[in-house]
Order: structure tokens, then sequence, then C-alpha cells
């Protein structure tokens, strides 16, 4: 009998680990500058690819090149006269050319010549077949290409910078160094610090400059601090005003300095305000989803107000992605059902949402850095930390409006030598909070990629939410600028919900059209509104159409809640044995080098 011979024992290669992967990755992402270079190298490719085969779309660029040419020359030689001096539609926009030394040789020739190509670049992204997120992010890049290389940031082209060198003698390029140097060693000075630290000074101080609306912190949890305001009237509206902030900013945009701030504004005319005041987390928080921050912040937070004031309806206002959130808490409260599951929670009398997104299918320029290769990128470099660090979300925003933040802030600042007065608003900008790993990476997915709010999958501890089941009277507000909730996006509201809503479209940008506070200069808003059972109206059709006023849109909120308000009372007391301290509390004080 033959024995059967041994089998051949061959080993597999021992896997590769998966942290060799994630540690070039990481490099790539740091050449990048965060952004994943494959996401951006396939944009870019698939826009090359098509415009290689489409010899009649070169035909056309190559003709409208010759064409934006002639026309810059054209524009160049022509002698403008005085009744021809009005700015022109570039220069109202675009505030890198306002000098009158533009308008003459040879400065009007780089003037011009600058933007015939930045005219032709804008059609060039343009190739039929290529993907629309492909278009978007190569139309993006290329204007913030264009815009690095404008005229205006360079000291030998720009005749402001001229003619300040040759009055100063140069004084002003010794200061713009000086000024260079003092950035450069203040930004090796943050990196070095790991964690809370000593970092430099904010211009406007949490609590003696900002956020010095008087109140007190009533309720703490691991994610927020609430605070109620006092009360500064003989009598409130007996339902109290919840306002759940961004946890991607600080709260006190709304709470300025005492002569713009919403919470004090909205305290004078009669409201009882609590305010949410997320935690700026750490490592230990990665963990925390989005499901914490909808039961755990801002559901805790409204069972707090009706325990603290025993009010059974409140009105409830959400910024931003607090406004998102808000939106989901208010869907799931809608449903009959989940009267009994919650019957902690208070009714809501309105639901205010001010420069919040609930269908993301268009979300404006910050689509660009939002796709699946993005995302993964970004979980990968959030895994090392356990959060988004907040230098790196400022900087995607300050990256949407380069050419004001960036470019012209480094000719003002190392061209000319000069510095603009800063004011609140600059230093809350630069107060920048993180978020948490979890939740950040479920945000994207979820709402970003898979727009799951709009298309009713989003659940809420388990139940599938609809904002159609929003039941409240809602006040949505849009603003004209908005580079991260785009106005028209903001109005599709109306496509998901059939309760009663006012539109409001307010003049200037994602952080200063909501900060417009009565008095102010040069604001304005449109209004109108709809009843349940409403059709729809285009955006288009109804900026067309809406009636327009003069000043300040808070006064319209006002008139907006105290509509829905009950007769007023006394206002609620204190419980000196809940109050945990002092306004503006500890958790908006937290900050991080990164």
């Amino acid at each position: 009998m033959k024995s059967t011979p041994p089998a051949l024992a061959f080993e597999a290669p021992p896997p590769v680990p998966a942290s060799i992967d994630k540690a070039l990755h990481l490099q790539l992402s740091k050449a990048g500058m965060g952004l994943s270079p494959i996401s951006l190298s396939l944009a870019f490719a698939d826009w090359a690819m098509h415009l290689a085969v489409s010899p009649g779309r070169q035909a056309l660029l190559g003709s409208l090149g010759m064409s934006l040419t002639w026309q810059a020359w054209v524009n160049t030689l022509q002698v403008e006269t005085e009744d021809d001096a009005q700015d022109t539609p570039v220069q109202e926009n675009d505030h890198r050319f306002n000098d009158d030394a533009w308008k003459k040789w040879p400065f009007k020739a780089l003037k011009e010549s600058f933007k015939a190509s930045d005219a032709w670049w804008q059609e060039s992204a343009r190739v039929d077949g290529v993907a629309r997120h492909h278009q978007h992010v190569v139309n993006f890049f290329s204007r913030q290409w264009l815009d690095a290389l404008s005229p205006s940031n360079w000291p030998h082209t720009n005749p402001e910078v001229l003619k300040k060198t040759h009055e100063s003698m140069g004084q002003n390029l010794l200061q713009g160094h000086k000024n260079y140097l003092q950035d450069l060693k203040e930004h090796h000075k943050a990196r070095a610090i790991d964690g809370p630290g000593p970092l430099k000074p904010l211009d406007y101080e949490v609590g003696k400059d900002v956020a010095v609306t008087p109140g007190k912190v009533v309720f703490r949890n691991r994610l927020v601090e609430l605070i109620q305001y006092t009360p500064t009237t003989s009598k409130v509206v007996p339902e109290p005003l919840l306002i759940v902030p961004s946890c991607i900013m600080k709260y006190y945009i709304l709470d300025l300095s005492p002569a713009n701030s919403m919470v004090r504004y909205l305290v004078g005319r009669g409201y009882t305000v609590f305010m949410m005041s997320w935690r700026n987390p750490d490592a230990s928080d990665r963990d925390l989803g989005m499901q914490d921050y909808l039961q755990m912040g801002v559901m805790e937070s409204m069972a707090a107000v009706k325990s603290l004031t025993g009010a059974p309806r409140i009105h409830a206002m959400g910024y931003c992605l607090g406004g998102t959130f808000l939106s989901i808490v208010a869907a799931a409260l809608g449903l009959p059902k989940n009267a009994s599951r919650w019957p902690y929670l208070p009714e809501l009398a309105t639901v205010t949402l001010l420069a919040s997104l609930t269908d993301f299918s268009e979300p404006g320029e910050l689509g660009v850095f939002i796709d699946d290769d993005q995302i993964q990128t970004l979980r990968e470099t959030m895994s090392r930390t356990g959060y988004m660090p907040g230098r790196q979300m400022g900087g995607a925003f300050q990256f949407l409006n380069s050419r004001e933040l960036i470019w012209s802030r480094q000719t003002q600042r190392y061209l000319l030598g000069e510095d603009k007065a800063g004011n609140d608003m600059m230093s809350w900008n630069t107060d920048v909070t993180r978020l948490t790993e979890r939740m950040h990476s479920e945000y994207l997915s979820s709402l970003y990629l898979d727009n799951a709010l709009a298309s009713g999958h989003y659940r809420l501890g388990g139940t599938g939410v609809a904002l159609m089941d929003i039941k409240a009277p809602m006040l949505v507000v849009g603003t004209v600028r908005d580079h991260v909730s785009p106005w028209r996006s903001v109005y599709k509201i109306h496509l998901l919900t059939d309760t009663h809503t006012t539109f409001i479209l307010a003049a200037g940008g994602h952080n200063a059209g909501i900060v417009s506070e009565p008095g102010h200069p040069r604001r304005s808003y449109q209004l109108g509104s709809v009843e349940s059972g409403h059709g729809w109206t285009e955006p288009d059709e109804w900026v067309a159409t809406a009636p327009a006023f003069e000043g300040s849109w808070w006064e319209a909120m006002d008139a907006f809640l105290k509509a829905r308000s009950g007769k007023p009372v006394r206002p609620p007391p204190f419980h000196p044995d809940q109050v945990l301290g002092d306004a503006p509390g500890d958790y908006v004080q937290v900050r991080y080098a990164d």
C-alpha cells in the first residue's frame, strides 16, 4: 500500500498593515493641504479627457480666447470720460481693483487681461460629459488659481503698493515683512501647543468684551451647557426661546458686543432666552455621534427648559448646523406616536431656522470638498486624533472666500504694511472649535453624501424622520451671499414641509447677514409667507416678486414670534440650587491650538 505524500504547505504572506496605507494617505493629504489628491486628480482627468475628445469645444474656446483678448485691448485703449467713470459690475463685486490707478495704463491693461483670463477659464471648465461634481471642482480650483495670480497680489503690478512704497520709501514693505515674521512665529508657537494652552489672547475677550449678556448656567452634561439669560422686562412671553447654535462655531456669534447681540435684543423684547453652549471636544469624545448631539444636546436641553420654567410650549431657533439638528428633532416630535415616547419634552410653538440646510443636494461651494474619497481622507486624518481640528475647519471656510479672507488680507498686511482694525466678528472667527470624529463623519456621510434627511431616510433613536411631520409654524432665514448654506438650497424647505412657513432673504453673508441688528447701515430683506397646503414657487420667481423692506429682519422675527405667543407673564425665576455658574459658562472658554 502506497503512502500518500504529504501535501506541500504554503504559508500566505502576512497582510500589509493598514497603518502603512493610512500613513501614506496622511502624507498625500498633507501634500494636498488636507484635500485628497486622488479626488482632485480624478476631477481634472475627467475634464481633460472629455476636452481632449471634443475638437468642436476646443475650437470654440480658441475663438472665445481671441475674442476676449481683443475685447481686453479695446477696453484698455478706450479713454474713460467722467460720464463713464461709474463703477462697472466687476468693480462693484471685486474690491481689488477699486483704486483709480487701475483705470489707467499700464495697470488697466493688467486688469483687463486678468478679467479676460478669468472669463475664459470659467467657460473652459464647462465641458459636456464631465461629472457634475468634477466640473464643480475644476471650476472652483481654477478660480482659486487665478485669484492667486491676480495682479493685485504682487508688489510690481499693484499700483497701490507701488505708490505707497514710493511715498514711504519702502517702509510699508519693511512693516509687511515684520507682520509676516510675526504671523509665522505665532503659527509655529500655536502648532507646538498640545491641547489647551496659552494661546494668543483674542482681540475681544469672551465674557468681558463679547458674550456679556447677563445670565446663569442652569444645566450641564458631557456635551452642552445651557445658559438662561436674566430678564430685563417686567413681563415676558410665556413660551421660552431655546437657541441651538452650530457646534461648528462658538455660540456667541449670536451674543457679540452689546450693540449687535441677538440675545440681548431678544431679552429686551420680552423673551426668556436659553442658549446651548456646545463643549469643545477632545480625543476622549471621539465616539460621540450625531445621535448624541441630537439627544444629549438638543433634546436634553429642551427637557431642561421645560423643567426649569414649567412651560409646556417653547419657541426653538437653530443656526446653521444647529438648525439642521433642530429640524430633525422637530420632525420626530411632530409624529403623534412619539408623544408618549418623549413626554418630558415640550411642544414646539414655532421653529426658526437661520441659514440652515435641510436639503443637501446643492450645498454650494462647500460641495467641492465632499465626495467619497474626500470623506475617506478626513476619516483617516481624524482617526489619529479623534476629532476634526478647528484650524482645518476654519481654513476650509476661508478657502470658500479666499479672495477676501486670504489674498486681500495678505496684500493689506504684507505688501501695504497695514492691518484693518479688527472687530468682534473677526475675533470670534479665530476662536475655532473641533468636531468629534464620529459625529463629523456621520454628518457628512448621511446628510451631504446620502441626503438622508430630505429623502426621509434619516432616523432619530430608531424612528424614521420626515420633515413633512413638522407641525409648528416655521420662520426660515437665508442670506444673499451665503457660501456655506446657499439661500436657494435653504429655500427648498418649502418642498419638504407642509406647515405655515415665513421665508426671509436677508442682505449679507452666512454670518454678517444673520448678525443684522436694528440700526445697522445698508441692511434690507425680502419676506414672504405661505400656509399649509401651499404650492411650489421657484426661488428665482420668489425673489422677483417678494416685497422688500429696509432695515433689520430681526424686527420681522420679533413680530413672527409675538404673533404666536401667549399673553405676557412674570419672568420665570432662577432656581438657586440649579445655578451652576455665571454666563458665558466654562465650555465656551476652552480653546485649542489646532
